[in-house]
This record gives structure tokens, sequence and C-alpha cells, in this order.
């Protein structure tokens, strides 16, 4: 008797572990498949291209490689010379064209005060033209004037947000044209994480979800929110071409299309370095609720 329940105890024991173990196998392959985590996760951040609006030569670098800034600190110092120049050659013109309309103004005075027997209406007519003449004149080289003072204002470039400079190789004496960028910022308060989940998660993801992020070589998690979905891809069988470049597919395989997925950040441990590029694992808390299995 004994040892039919000895073996019938080895059967239900051996039952319940293939049972447990088959149960575990689906809850896995539930969470691998369905749950919204992904691996394909990377650090993501506006990088701002410095960029000098007057052409010069380089006088001064005031920044160095990798250096942290604040908005409105000097980045780079163009040579004010030539726009020095400008400026006092503005200013003259200004001059000239002020002591011409106040002559232009005491003839027209003078004129309006004489009887028409004394002047034609026609000498009238053209000293009030005269006047307006020099006045627009005066508000050109006004605003020349004006123009030239901002030239010389903008040969000192400065960060227009706070951030990181990176990969400076700007040197004093370097020519810089105006519009093309001479070192690059990397926006502070436009980090973010971009988690890139297959499309067959996205139906569980929904803006504003809490969501765990964990960076490659630092167990610190971040918590965040789901800030935006991707409005959409590039379709790869569109190739710009007049007819559509098809990829060979098989029927038995599909792979899901990843799609990008912003999360914004909530809360930055101290210390944490959050580099652009950096790739982390994102999980999505749906309704707030943790995943259960498997912590990435």
């Amino acid at each position: 008797m004994k040892p039919l329940l000895a073996r019938a105890a080895r059967i239900l024991l051996t039952l319940a572990l293939v049972g447990a173990a088959g149960l575990m196998g689906w809850q896995l392959w539930r969470y691998y498949m369905e749950s919204p985590w992904t691996r394909d996760g990377r650090v993501r951040a506006d990088i701002i291209g410095i960029a000098p609006d007057v052409s010069g030569f380089v006088a001064e670098v005031l920044v160095a490689d990798n250096a942290v800034v604040a908005r409105g600190q000097p980045l780079l110092r163009l040579d004010q010379a030539r726009f020095a120049l400008a400026l006092q050659q503005a200013e003259a013109v200004v001059a000239s064209r002020a002591a011409t309309l106040e002559r232009a103004r005491r003839d027209e005075r003078r004129y309006d005060r004489l009887t028409e027997g004394v002047v034609s209406i026609q000498r009238q007519d053209q000293a009030h033209s005269e006047a307006a003449t020099a006045a627009a004149a005066l508000q050109e080289a006004e605003a020349q004037r004006d123009l030239a003072r901002l030239n010389l204002e903008r040969t000192e470039i400065r960060a227009p947000v706070d951030g990181t400079i990176t990969n400076l190789t700007l040197r004093p004496g370097a020519y810089v044209a105006a519009g093309s960028a001479v070192m690059a910022l990397v926006d502070a308060g436009s980090l973010h994480v971009q988690g890139y989940f297959e499309e067959t998660k996205l139906g569980r993801i929904h803006p504003g979800d809490p969501a765990r992020v964990v960076l490659m070589g630092d167990a610190r998690p971040l918590s965040g929110r789901v800030e935006s979905i991707a409005g959409g891809i590039a379709d790869r069988e569109q190739a710009g071409g007049l007819v559509a470049n098809v990829n060979p597919t098989f029927s038995w395989v599909r792979l899901a299309q990843r799609v990008p997925v912003r999360i914004a950040l909530e809360e930055i441990p101290e210390g944490m370095r959050l580099i652009p590029g950096r790739t982390a694992t994102v999980t999505v808390m749906p309704g707030g609720v943790a995943p259960s299995l498997l912590r990435p």
C-alpha cells in the first residue's frame, strides 16, 4: 500500500512541477510578447547648432569642450574692428542726414511765412518735398546705424539655452560664415528618453502612463511618463521612385515594426549622467500598475 501511495505522490508532484513550469513559461511568454517594455531605448535631447549671425575671424573662444553653460553666457567672440568702424561710419551718416533735415525744415518754415506774391506755390511745395525727403533719408541712415550696432553686438555669440557644449573644435583665428554652425549645444531642458516599441505592444501604451527607465551601466531606475507616440515612421517600401520598392518577405515570418514613444523624465537622481545616445530599458505600466515579472 505504501509503495502505491509513494508512487502516486511522486506522480502528483511531477505533474504539479510540470504544471507550474508550464504556467511560468506561459506567463514569461506573455510578458516578453505582450507587455509594453523594450530594451531598445535611447536618451535623446535637442542639439542646437551655434552659428554666428555675422561673418568674421574668431578672436576668442570663451568655453571649453564639454563645458556646462548657462543661458546668455558668452561662447565666442569675433573680431570687432571692422564692425566698430562700420558703426562709426553709420553714425557719421546719421549726423550728416540730421543736419540736412534741419536745413530743409528751416527753408520750409521760411517759405511758408512768405506770401504768394513773394514766392510761388510751386517753390513752397518743393520746400515741403525737400523736407520730407530729408526726413526719410535720416530714417534710412538711423536704420543703417541700428543695423551696424546690432552687427557689432552679434560679434559676441551667447548660449540660447542651458546645456552642454560638445564636440568643440573651433579655435581663435578661424574664419566663420554667418549661418554656419561652429559648435553644438545639448539643450539640458529637452532631455528625454525615446523607447522603440513593437507595434504589437502599442495597444497597451497611452499618453500619461507611468514608465520606468533603467540606463545601461546604471542600476538606478528613472521614473517618467509617456509624453507622446510617434505620428508616423518611414515606409521602406516607398523609396521615392515612381514605383514601390517592395522588400521580399515570407508568409511565415512577419517582423513587427518599432514605433518611437517619447518618455518625459520626472526625477533624475543626483550624479546620473544623461548623455544623449545612451541606451536604456523602458517599461510602461498601463494604468499605473507595475509588471509583476522580470523587472528589466
